[in-house]
């Protein structure tokens, strides 16, 4: 069948959520029903003595099938990107680190793929703290050097939608109950995958440089103090937990998946309907060059 003579695209044709699983005539019919790639990002690494070292792969590629199953017409989602940028853990055994510029590159390599087939808005999906700086100007690259839009989060941010679903679900003090190993990523893996964990060794742990009280340098999921230092992981925690591990229970990871995959949902119901943005010229004269460092260049192409 000709790339031409592809049909529109109908309810029995989008069901399939899971990206891998289309042929290419079906891609094709994806990207004509606009659909919004999810790619999952994660990292192998370690999670103190109870939890196994797939969490943030896990974490976030669930989070993803999930929502996108729930809305398979505007939602493809990739297998997850499973490596990623954790030098600084490196002291703990098992974990595996990506260098910075080949995590970029690659995680780029795979949002340029999509948007030269023609997607135009995609979502990286993070499950790893330390890949955000990375994500970012990965989501930043994608938008300045092709004619798609990417945008990039922590599933764990959909959490704070709802105004009022953290108070009412976290028992654990702020800052540094929910770090790492914590009261939420220990919650969710207990929902997820229970027999897994190693429930006998469920202890919580903290920063040791939160027991100094700075107002300067703390942790959190959901808030950071003003200064970020990033030392080995081994300097300031001795198990690898940080955060109230012994606070988790799989209800509590119940809830927290199941609002996480309700607002990606929705989010990407929301993005779905907006219209691609469009560049403005605003010199005097059209510029004589091409645009610096490969971005784009074309007027149309935004």
């Amino acid at each position: 069948m000709a790339p031409d003579a592809v049909p529109d695209p109908s309810p029995e044709s989008l069901r399939e959520h899971r990206y891998e699983k289309l042929t290419w005539p079906e891609i094709n019919l994806a990207i004509k029903a606009g659909k919004i790639p999810i790619i999952p990002v994660g990292a192998i690494e370690q999670h103190g003595p109870h939890l196994p070292l797939d969490v943030d792969m896990l974490l976030s590629t669930s989070v993803a099938l999930a929502a996108g199953a729930r809305v398979a017409d505007k939602a493809l989602v990739l297998p997850p990107l499973s490596y990623g940028y954790t030098g600084h853990v490196m002291d703990f055994p098992g974990t595996i680190n990506i260098h910075y510029t080949h995590f970029i590159e690659h995680t780029l390599d795979v949002c340029k793929s999509l948007a030269y087939h023609g997607f135009k808005k995609m979502l990286l999906l993070n499950g790893h703290g330390s890949n955000m700086p990375n994500l970012d100007l990965v989501a930043r690259r994608v938008n300045l050097e092709t004619d798609a839009e990417c945008g990039f989060t922590g599933w764990w941010r959909f959490l704070t939608v709802d105004p009022q679903f953290l108070p009412n679900w976290r028992e654990s003090e702020f800052p540094g109950g929910i770090a790492h190993a914590c009261e939420l990523e220990t919650s969710v893996y207990l929902h997820l995958a229970p027999d897994d964990v190693r429930k006998e060794r469920i202890r919580s742990g903290q920063y040791s440089f939160h027991a100094e009280k700075s107002k300067f340098r703390y942790v959190d999921l959901f808030g950071s103090g003003p200064v970020d230092v990033t030392s080995w992981t081994a300097s300031y925690t001795d198990t690898g937990v940080m955060g109230a591990a012994a606070l988790a229970t799989a209800e509590k990871g119940r809830r927290a998946f199941e609002e996480a995959v309700s607002r990606l949902g929705e989010f990407i119901t929301e993005w779905h309907a907006v219209p691609a943005p469009r560049r403005k010229e605003n010199h005097a004269a059209r510029p004589t060059m091409p645009m610096p460092w490969g971005q784009a260049d074309s007027l149309d192409m935004k």
